[in-house]
């Protein structure tokens, strides 16, 4: 994407959340009470307007993925905050809506999210015709991911390296190149030993995927990076992580879909990892 630009899968991953919201059983799998809000008026409608595609096998697939990696996230940021973590750093937070609904287990960290200026600034715009706050815990730090490092960013946002953060990392790993990932993940593990990180990463194509794939491409978004789970993990222990968890299909079935759901599908293949800092 232009960094000049407001990014369109963020504004659509938005609208997949709010659809959660809507469409889907209580309890929730991720409650976001900020989802529609953020979007506008008349987002509720639009949504029921689209129950096609948001109903579809693929809509569906697409949604438990959606909510199921910031759910996993989520729970292990709760881990992490009650092991000493201090702040948590959204990269490439897009419209991610935590900071607006934030348990109070988390009012005492620094929030801070990382992302193209034109998001920010559309994201901050919509804050506020919803008539919603943005909190005193939460910082906005401009970004661009291929030619600014992520270190330096944070630096100048007053993060010091002998802290303890949580990063979140969701759905961008695929948008970059090699090296920026690289350059990325070694500064991530370069904060105090347990710092942590919960990143999604995209395997190469199949089937809906390539479906998928070719509509963020028209988008203007195109995927440039796959992993392979061996490849991603052998990534991370380069950088300096350990104790790399895959969010497995079992795994996301004992925790969230035990018992199964009726709205939402067990995802066949899941691309969430977690690990720590040595």
């Amino acid at each position: 994407m232009q960094a000049n630009t407001v990014s369109k899968t963020a504004m659509g991953t938005a609208a997949i959340r709010a659809a959660h919201q809507l469409l889907d059983d209580k309890p929730l799998l991720l409650d976001d009470p900020a989802a529609l809000p953020l979007l506008g008026p008349g987002a509720a409608e639009l949504i029921h307007a689209s129950l096609r595609r948001h109903q579809g096998l693929s809509g569906k697939a697409l949604r438990s993925h959606i909510v199921l990696r910031s759910r996993f996230a989520e729970d292990k940021l709760r881990e992490a905050v009650v092991g000493g973590v201090t702040h948590y750093i959204l990269v490439g937070a897009g419209f991610e809506t935590f900071a607006l609904r934030q348990p109070d287990w988390a009012k005492k960290l620094t929030i801070i999210e990382v992302d193209h200026p034109a998001t920010q600034s559309a994201k901050r715009e919509r804050i506020a015709k919803a008539g919603l706050s943005e909190p005193e815990n939460l910082m906005f730090v401009p970004i661009d991911f291929e030619r600014e490092g992520l270190g330096d960013v944070l630096a100048r946002s007053g993060v010091r390296g002998d802290e303890r953060v949580f990063f979140s990392w969701l759905g961008v790993t695929m948008y970059l190149r090699i090296p920026a990932i690289e350059a990325t993940l070694h500064t991530m593990a370069t904060y105090a030993p347990g710092s942590e990180v919960t990143l999604t990463f995209r395997q190469p194509l199949n089937g809906a995927g390539l479906k998928l794939a070719a509509l963020v491409a028209e988008l203007g978004e195109p995927y440039v990076t796959f992993f392979t789970p061996e490849k991603i993990e052998a990534e991370m222990r380069s950088a300096g992580f350990s104790d790399v968890e895959f969010l497995t299909v079992e795994k996301a079935r004992q925790l969230y879909f035990t018992p199964l759901r009726r709205d939402l599908p067990l995802p066949e293949r899941i691309n969430i990892l977690h690990a720590s800092s040595r």
